[in-house]
Formats: structure tokens, sequence, C-alpha cells
């Protein structure tokens, strides 16, 4: 005999007014925590852009918050209710639980974005603690009770909470790192198997047991208590094999287990599907949880493929996270809207009218919805063009927001009829609207058509989504026909920053080329070439390959997102061989593999690399302006000029200086691969720094062993300028003796005309005269900015470009982005003073450090900020016009990497930039 499951929790006295159900009130509140989890969800969907490991955040704020809540509040709710117990999940202990299992919550996402990992580890504690005590109180409850014929739904929502806990460890081990080789993804995919398939999975099918058949209206089938029964240690055993295969083996190990867990399902849900036969669904509760449903077979079936088709868990974490989406919002999201939509009328009570009302709120244009969701989310998992993508992704949070609205003037409602009719007042309830099948059908039309125009907006809206007009390039360079080859060069590209490694490849006149594009940068890329064949866009971490067809002329290629080929990132093809056919389509038509291989090679730009394994190319630039690369790394044992500046010698009195400098004709490396032979002060540029006080005098002896006439001009002294600063012709000499009456850092630079030139190629320095009662700081550096003209490898500054003020770089020390190679340091809370002189000899600076604000600022021999100015505000750049210096002072709140560059961004973009490293 069938029997339909009663959601009252109690078969004693007559309910109290409905105003006054401390149930319903008890239900109301606690349900409020996951209403405000998937409000929080929603506006992190909003701001996700903006927001540090935001897909991260993203998950856990719907699983671990809104998902995770509702769990523990709903399990002990039906515990109850098939137990036949007064519910006794409410009070002072359910309370203390929640509480403890949403501090947990904060404490992971917190520790999370900001990086704390004991503060994870806390988090992580405290939820498994709050499950781990809600288990043992469902234990309690069942041994209480007599045995009843649904019981087994409690021990679904037993060994589900056993599982959390192992989930959430492996979580908080993920979360400390230093894990090496393949471990992270096999940690990843079993923390993901355990919570998904475990936590979540465990606890929809024992409840579902009971709860489809209410949702239907309709009564248990028979032997849903016995498959049920016989379905938990199977789905126990398969999720068990799942975990050790991923810890223990290859992919494919884990891939029965996975079956073996399906097979469990299959067996728990044959009864659910006999029973939306014998009543089919008509409701969006019901709708949902069997959308979510699909999805999760769907979801399964692909997990399952994905690891029987690679033995690489790298590979296999790459492709399983296409399934987040799938199971987080298509069948977890889905399976709770549903369920709430139907349990939330039901707790708000008030009489069969009353829930009907709320439920018809809950319901308002189900049909519709459902459609937007599940579309919207079939294209978010395609491969579809961005925007649509994007587009599909407002859809969804849109009908997230809808149902939240929903959900509140529902419940607003409801206790308005409730406090109504404790007066004896009962407000008229809306009449049900009947659900006709053309209704539906109508409905479902309607949301596919919002979804059409959406996708239809997305594609205006990204260009590359329209069609491209295509040039072959099976053509030659004078338009012939090419004779294909039957062979295929396949070449590996990876994406290293804001470059293509190689960037470009030689292939044979007639071969099919196919590239794959790796990116391993920290922004979205995509490989476009003149053609119009193109990757899709990747995200850091994705491949993706384009077929470029039969080649027969050289090709230019780029990356298309906004800017990025403007800073570099293009890629060539070079065809070798006349592509006449002869001798090379002869050949047996194999496809190559590998990089470069069956004829193509691939090279760096600028670099000398050679990609083909037959050691060093040719490749070589004209001038230092080819050759420079703002993402060059620089060879291997690199380290930058020391930018740590001496304290001023200390003692009473004012001292002398005295220091021979010599100019030397120098050739240096400037930039990675880029070579200047510099005009220097002593071997350097810029040259040495000087330091002292106000009232000390400076002797400098200046040697010039240069090939043509130098002189120099120290700003620091107050002097006729006729003769020591006159130009000294090769071999000469003099001395140059001035006092320092004014503090500030101050340039020197060759005067000798045309003075720009001298500058630009290397001939400038600073002197740094301290003000007085200038305290001691933690760190102090000197940062020389400067400008590059640069000619030909290896000569001189380029005159003609220094006069129309065209310069190709701009450096910290004379060197380009060094300090990104080799960063300068600091610990936090320290303080930190920056010298920074802008040497020109044409442009000015405008130094800023990311992340940081300047809370002193000396300027040009006085202060702006700081030292008994005004303290309360702030500055973020340092300005200074050629020729100009000053200091900044900050201290670095939290450890981290802080890049600091000059705020004139194209500047910094060529090579003004480096890091402070915080540890």
């Amino acid at each position: 005999m069938t029997t339909n499951l009663s959601l009252s929790t109690s078969s004693g006295p007559a309910p109290k007014p409905p105003g006054h159900s401390p149930r319903a009130r008890w239900h109301l509140g606690v349900n409020a925590i996951v209403v405000f989890w998937l409000a929080l969800f929603a506006a992190a969907g909003s701001a996700h852009h903006f927001l540090p490991h935001s897909f991260w955040l993203l998950v856990h704020v719907l699983l671990l918050g809104a998902v995770t809540n509702a769990i523990v509040i709903w399990s002990g709710h039906f515990a109850a209710s098939v137990l036949r117990l007064p519910e006794a999940n409410r009070g002072a202990p359910a309370a203390l639980r929640l509480l403890c299992l949403n501090a947990g919550a904060a404490g992971v996402i917190g520790g999370m974005l900001l990086d704390r990992w004991y503060a994870v580890l806390g988090g992580g504690c405290l939820v498994a603690a709050a499950v781990t005590a809600h288990a043992v109180w469902l234990v309690r409850l069942m041994r209480r009770a007599l045995p009843g014929r649904f019981s087994m739904t409690v021990r679904y929502y037993v060994a589900a909470c056993t599982l959390l806990p192992v989930g959430a460890g492996l979580g908080v081990v993920m979360a400390r790192g230093d894990l090496a080789g393949d471990l992270p993804e096999r940690l990843r995919i079993a923390h993901e198997t355990i919570n998904l398939l475990g936590w979540v999975g465990l606890t929809v099918a024992g409840t579902l047991i009971t709860l489809w058949p209410t949702m239907l209206r309709t009564k248990v089938a028979d032997g849903a208590e016995r498959a049920g029964r016989t379905a938990l240690p199977v789905l126990l055993t398969g999720l068990g094999a799942a975990v050790a295969g991923t810890l223990l083996g290859p992919p494919p190990l884990a891939a029965p287990g996975l079956v073996v867990y399906a097979a469990g399902l299959l067996l728990a849900g044959a009864p659910w599907l006999r029973e939306a036969l014998g009543k089919a669904p008509r409701s969006f509760a019901a709708w949902s949880v069997a959308a979510g449903c699909g999805w999760l077979a769907g979801s399964l079936a692909v997990l399952s493929g994905i690891l029987l088709s690679t033995t690489s868990w790298i590979t296999a974490g790459q492709r399983t996270s296409l399934l987040t989406a799938p199971l987080a919002a298509g069948w977890i999201a889905q399976v709770l809207l549903g369920a709430l939509s139907f349990l939330v009328p039901v707790v708000l009570g008030g009489g069969p009218a009353a829930v009907r009302a709320a439920t018809a709120g809950l319901e308002r244009a189900w049909p519709a919805r459902l459609a937007v969701t599940n579309a919207a989310l079939l294209l978010c998992v395609l491969p579809v063009p961005p925007m649509v993508r994007v587009t599909c992704s407002v859809l969804l949070l849109v009908m997230l927001l809808y149902f939240l609205l929903l959900l509140l003037t529902t419940v607003v409602r409801g206790m308005r009829h409730r406090r109504a009719a404790a007066r004896g007042n009962p407000l008229p309830a809306a009449a049900p609207v009947p659900e006709r099948p053309h209704r539906v059908l109508g409905g479902v039309a309607l949301g596919l058509a919002v979804v059409m125009l959406a996708v239809a907006g997305g594609a205006a809206a990204d260009v590359r989504s329209l069609p491209v007009v295509e040039r072959s390039g099976a053509t030659s360079a004078d338009g012939r026909a090419v004779t294909p080859t039957g062979r295929t060069t396949t070449v590996t590209v990876t994406i290293h920053g804001m470059r293509f490694s190689p960037s470009s490849v030689d292939v044979p006149a007639g071969n099919r080329l196919v590239i794959t594009l790796r990116n391993t940068g920290t922004d979205t890329h995509d490989l476009v070439l003149e053609t119009g064949a193109r990757t899709g866009r990747l995200s850091p971490g994705d491949r993706g390959t384009l077929d470029a067809g039969v080649v027969g002329r050289d090709l230019e290629g780029w990356c298309s997102m906004v800017g990025h080929r403007q800073m570099g990132m293009v890629f060539a093809v070079r065809v070798t061989g006349d592509g006449s056919g002869a001798g090379a389509g002869s050949g047996s038509g194999r496809a190559a593999t590998g990089t470069g291989q069956d004829g193509g090679t691939g090279h760096d730009a600028g670099t000398g690399h050679d990609h083909s394994g037959h050691g060093t190319s040719t490749v070589t630039k004209d001038t230092a302006a080819d050759a420079f690369d703002p993402m060059a790394e620089p060879a291997a044992g690199f380290t930058a000029r020391d930018a740590h500046l001496p304290p001023a010698t200390s003692g009473a009195g004012h001292r002398v200086h005295k220091r021979t400098m010599t100019v030397k004709e120098v050739t240096r490396e400037v930039a990675p691969g880029v070579r200047q032979k510099l005009w220097t002060f002593d071997g350097t540029a810029p040259g040495p720094v000087l330091r002292g006080r106000v009232g000390d005098v400076f002797e400098i002896t200046l040697v010039n062993d240069g090939s043509i006439g130098h002189s120099v001009d120290f700003h620091a002294g107050s002097l006729a300028p006729n003769g020591p600063m006159r130009t000294l012709k090769p071999g000469e000499s003099l001395t140059y003796r001035f006092t320092a009456t004014r503090s500030g850092i101050w340039m020197y630079h060759c005067s000798t005309m045309p003075m720009s030139l001298h500058i630009a190629n290397g001939m400038f320095g600073a002197v740094i005269i301290d003000p007085p009662g200038l305290p001691a700081v933690d760190r102090e550096y000197v940062l020389v900015q400067s400008e590059f003209y640069l000619g030909a490898q290896g000569g001189t500054a380029d005159p003609a470009k220094v006069n129309a003020k065209d310069y190709d770089m701009v450096a910290f020390n004379g060197y380009a982005n060094q300090y990104d190679h080799d960063p300068l340091t600091a610990g936090p809370g320290e303080r930190v003073r920056i010298w920074v002189l802008a040497a020109g000899p044409n442009g000015s600076s405008a130094f800023h450090v990311v992340g940081g604000q300047f809370d002193t600022v000396f300027r040009e021999g006085a202060y702006d900020l700081g030292r008994g100015g005004q303290q309360s505000g702030g500055a973020q750049i340092l300005d200074l016009a050629p020729a100009s210096g000053g200091f900044v002072e900050l201290t670095f709140p939290q450890p981290g990497d802080y890049p600091f560059v000059t705020h004139a961004m194209t500047d910094a973009e060529r090579g003004a930039h480096g890091v402070f490293r915080v540890r």
C-alpha cells in the first residue's frame, strides 16, 4: 500500500493561530540566512570583475553559504518529519550550530580573499564542527524514534554530514598551497567530488525520496523505500572508489567509481520516474528539481568521459573546470530554488488557501523563467562568443534576483495575511490561475524568445562574432594558387605576459598549419590571422586551436583584445619554398605533431632563440628599437642595479667629499637583447649617486677618457659656469668644487652641446643633500628616471629621435623593467623613503606605487606633505618636471608585490616599471 508523506511535524494538539506559530517564525528567521547568501551571490556576480578570486568566491558563496545552510536547516526539518517526532531542530543548540557554520563560512571566504591561511583553517574547522554536531543530533533523533518507513532518509543525511569535514579538510590543504606536481588537481577534484556528490548529492537523493512525490501531489511509489535503502551503500561505494582513484591513480581509475555512483542514483531514482509518469510535474518546484537532475546526469556523463580520455590530472583538472557551472547552477541551484518555492509556502502556513496563494506568487511566470534559466545556462557552457556568454550570464543573474524578489514579496504578503487572520479579519486570497497547456507552452516560447534576443544583442556587441570576409592563405604573394602537400605543420604557441612564444613560425609552402595556443598569462587573449582564422578568447590557463588551412604566403597575426596588438602581441607565419609542389607534395601525407614539426620552425622575436630544436637561430634586429620588447626576460642570473641608498655620513661639522669621476664609453645592455654604446660617468648610466648634508663641500675631479669632448654641470652647486663646466677634450681633466647650500635631490649631467644627446646617451646622475633633521627610516632607495632614444644595436642614441623627442624606452636606473625581474624589498609596516629624479632629457615623471599611499612628499626643496605640515591628507604621485626631484615616504600595510611606475602609462609600458616585494 502506498502512502503520501505529510510535511506536518507534529501530530499533537491543533496549532495556535497563524500569527503566533513558533515553527513559522523559526523557519522564516533561519531561511533568511539562505536568502542573505543568495543575495550575496547575486551581488558578487554583478561585481565579479572587481573582486579577487571571483570565480572561487561565487562558487563558495553559493555552495558553502546558501546551499550548506539550506541543507542543515531543512535536513533537520525532514528528519523530524519522517521520524514522526516533534521538530527539535530549533532553539539554542540549533542556533549555535548555525552561528558556528556561518562564522566558519565567513572565515573561509574572508581568509581566501585576504590571503590569510589561518583564517581559512579556522573557518574550515568551524564548518566541520557545525556539520559534525548536526550529524550527532540526527543520530540521537533516530535513536529516540520508533522504526519508520522512511527513516533511511535520515541515514542519507548522516552519511552526507560525515563526508563534508573530509572535503573541507582537503580544501584547507589546497588553500595552504606549496603543492607540487599534479597534486593540486587531484586534491581539487577529490574535494569537489566529496562536497558536490557526497555532501550535496546524498542530501538531495535522500530528500527526494519523500519530497518528490509530495511536490507532484501523488503517493510514494511502491518500492521507493527499498530502492532508497539499497542505493545508499552503492552511492557510498562509488563515491569512495572515485575519490580513492583520484588520489591514488590516473584519471581513468576514478571513472568506474563515478559509474557506480551513477548506478546508485538510477537505483534510487527509478521510483521517482514512475511517480512522474503517473502524475506529470505541473509546478515550478517540480520542473526546477527535474531540470536540476537532468543537469546532474549530463555532468556525470561528461565527467566520466573526461576521466577516461586522459592520463594527465593536469589536463583533467582543466577540463573538469568546465563542469562547475552545470553542477553549481544547473543542478544544485535549481534544486535549491525549486525546493524553497515548494517549502516556503508550507512553512508560512495559514491554511490551504494561503498556501495556494503563496505558491502561486512564487510560481509567477514559471515556464518562461525555467526556459530562460536552462537555455541561457546551456549557452554559457557551449563555445559561444564571449559577449553572448556575458549576456546569458546576466539573464541567469536576473532570474535569481527575480526569484528573490518573488520570495520576499510572498513572505511579506503571507505575514500580512497571518496578522490579519489573527485579528479575525482575514484578507481575501487571490484566486489561483489555472495552469493550462497553452499557457505553459506560451511561457516557454516567451523565455526562449528572450534568450534569442539576448544572444542577438550579445553577438552584435561582439565584433568577433560577426561574419568575417576572409582572404585565403592558400595563395602565394602574387596570387598564384599553391599546390597542397597533404602534410600538416602543428605548432604549439604559448602566451607569456603580453607576448606569443614563439612569435613566428616557418611553414613549408603548401602545408596545412595548425596552431595550438596555450594562455599561461594573467589576462584573456586570442590569436587572429589576417585570413580571418582565429582561436576563441582564452582565459588564463585555457588553450585553443587555430586551423589556418593550407598556407602559401607570409601571414600576420595578433591578439585582438583592445590595445594588446599595440603592446606587441603580434605573430608571424613565414612561408618557405615556392609552393610549386615539386617534391613537397609527394610525401605520405602524415600530420606532424609537436612544436614546429614537418618543416615548421618557431622563433622568438628579438631573443635569438630558435624553437626548432636545431640550435641558435640567426634572427637579428638592425636597430635596438626593433629588438626592444618590454615583456622580454633578462638572462638567467640577472641582477638589477643596487637602488639602496646608504645614509649620509654622520658626525659633527661639515665634511669635504672628494671623488674622481672618469668619463668612459661602454657598451651595455639596457633591456633584454638591447645593447647601446653609452657615454658615462664612471662606467654607469646613471652615474654614481653622491650624498651629503647642507654645508658639505664636494670636490670632484673629472677625467675625460672618452673619444669626444665632455663636461659636467652639478645643479647642487651655485657658481659661475664658465670655468668648471667647460668642455674637456679627450685626456683632459678638471676639479669642480662646490658647497651644498640647499637640500634636495639634484641632477648632474654633461653640458656639452648638443646637451640633449649627451644626457640621452647616459651622462647624468644624482646628488642628494639631506634636509636638516631628516629622520631615519627602515629602508631608503633612489630611482633615476630617463628615456632612451635607441639607435643601432651597439650604437649610440639616435640624434634625430632626440631632436624630435621620439623616445623608444623609459627606465628607472638605466635598465628597462629591471626591478620587475629583481624587485626591491621591504617588510610589512616598515617605513620606506624613495628618492626620485626625473633626468629626462625631455620626459617628466609621475611616480606612483600601486597599492600604496604617500604620507610624506618632499619636492624641489620643500615638503608638500608631512614634516610639520598637514598630516591627515595623502598623495598618490610625485610629479616631477625634467631635471627635478624629491622623495616620498610610505609604509606597506601587508605582504605582497607592489608595482611602482610613472603614471604616464605609456612610459610605464615602455619600461618605467618595477616592483616592491614586501615579505
